[in-house]
């Protein structure tokens, strides 16, 4: 067996320390199991992984099928897989003939709040007499109406006690009261950026049940990430899908004379508040198919913005029109850099955080730095635009989400460049971004709570 560099030996034993260190404080938690005990088993885990690791297995790998053997600390295993959910840890504890039965697939659970999203969409609809009137009331309580029933869902399915249960329906019932007495003026802009920022920060409040109530677990905030990509995947897919059993039911049905517009009225809203549950069960249960579609896609996409990013911030720099960004151009812009901040998160949690730094990083690195020169010139815009026009509510919303993208994006090319580098590992910048979610949701909290009363709900 060839012998692995000194340096490489010290950093996977350093890891696998660690992970030891972390297996023994979830196992002593178990109430049958005392500190003798937990001695006992460490002494057996590491008998384990020296005799994996004398059979040509890495370290961290030796480590993971140690714990996969320990056939009496099965239930234990899987409860610590689950919390510290990465790509090796589902394949190797997860996987297999030991994953645990779920009865119906939770399918049944997930159709009721399903059920439940598209019932209260179809309610306030009709309520609301939509869509021959709009009202802005019920654009300002979309994501109240549905995504409780996400939140109700993961609820339900990761078990949380009476406790967190209640935990999870505060920000909801919270926001509810705030967006709703709020005295907004008649057509305000404050109350449309409401409607555009209560759904950021209720799927933030999602998070809490989707994370079993783990909230300062960076693990499980990566994974969060992970789901968001993957859901938003499928929700596409079944949006494209609706679509197109809508377009045939249309064609169908055209010539008996029925009004496809009359059934699109009922079947659309419903159909996408169902579809945001039914994504999220889809993501659950169906999580080896998108695993496998996860870096294909990203693979696909980033060298893509990062050619259409660098060729963008190139060509308005030695232009010179970065100044004269109209209104709608630094929305597009805002709107490009929040897909390719999801895409390189996206990116990152599809990653091996034990792979070497490659190629696809270092393109990563490119669409980082080419965002980052963009949203600079669409500051300097911005700050030339308020200087000339003074602060509204909408320049306010818009400056602040450029400066919060700046300085993650900023943080993002360091870790980046240390990394390909060799000069930190990799986690460093998976906890850089699982740190900086929070300011994210603190700052659509902010424009949903405090600016409209600031700028005097006009």
């Amino acid at each position: 067996m060839e012998a692995r560099p000194a340096e490489i030996q010290i950093a996977e034993e350093q890891i696998v320390e660690s992970q030891i260190a972390e297996w023994r404080a979830y196992v002593a938690k178990a109430p049958a199991v005392d500190g003798r005990d937990v001695d006992e088993l460490e002494a057996h885990l590491r008998d384990q992984i020296a005799e994996l690791d004398a059979a040509d297995l890495s370290a961290d790998e030796a480590f993971l099928v140690a714990v996969k053997r320990m056939g009496s600390l099965d239930t234990l295993s899987r409860e610590f897989a689950r919390e510290h959910s990465g790509r090796l840890w589902k394949q190797l504890v997860l996987g297999g003939d030991d994953a645990p039965a779920r009865p119906s697939g939770g399918w049944v659970e997930a159709l009721g709040f399903a059920a439940g999203a598209a019932v209260a969409i179809q309610v306030a609809r009709l309520l609301a007499h939509f869509p021959d009137e709009e009202p802005v009331w019920l654009l300002r309580n979309i994501g109240l109406l549905v995504l409780p029933f996400l939140a109700g869902y993961f609820a339900h399915r990761r078990g949380l006690d009476t406790r967190r249960r209640l935990l999870t329906a505060v920000p909801f019932v919270v926001a509810a009261l705030v967006v709703n007495l709020y005295p907004y003026r008649p057509e305000a802009a404050t109350e449309l950026l409401v409607a555009a920022h209560l759904p950021v920060v209720l799927w933030f409040a999602v998070a809490y049940p989707y994370m079993g109530g783990t909230v300062r677990s960076h693990e499980r905030r990566m994974d969060f990430v992970r789901f968001t990509g993957e859901w938003a995947i499928y929700f596409v897919l079944i949006a494209l899908g609706g679509g197109v059993l809508l377009a045939l039911t249309g064609a169908i049905l055209d010539p008996i004379g029925v009004d496809i517009d009359r059934i699109a009225e009922w079947v659309v809203p419903s159909g996408a508040a169902g579809a945001v549950v039914v994504a999220a069960w889809l993501v659950e249960s169906k999580q080896h198919v998108v695993e496998n579609m996860a870096p294909v896609l990203t693979m696909l996409f980033t060298p893509l913005f990062a050619v259409m990013l660098t060729v963008a911030a190139v060509t308005y720099a030695v232009s010179g029109v970065a100044g004269a960004f109209d209104r709608e151009l630094l929305g597009v812009f805002d709107a490009l850099m929040v897909v390719v901040l999801g895409l390189v998160l996206y990116a990152m949690s599809a990653r091996d955080p034990l792979r070497p730094p490659g190629l696809m990083d270092r393109i990563q690195l490119l669409a980082v730095a080419s965002a980052l020169v963009l949203d600079v010139m669409v500051l300097g815009s911005m700050v030339a635009r308020i200087g000339d026009l003074g602060f509204t509510p909408n320049r306010v919303a818009a400056l602040g989400l450029n400066l919060v993208l700046l300085v993650n994006l900023a943080g993002t090319a360091w870790f980046s460049t240390r990394f390909l580098a060799g000069r930190t590992a990799f986690h460093r910048l998976e906890r850089w971004q699982t740190r900086y979610l929070p300011v994210f949701a603190l700052w659509a909290a902010v424009v949903v709570a405090v600016l409209p009363p600031v700028f005097a709900f006009a």
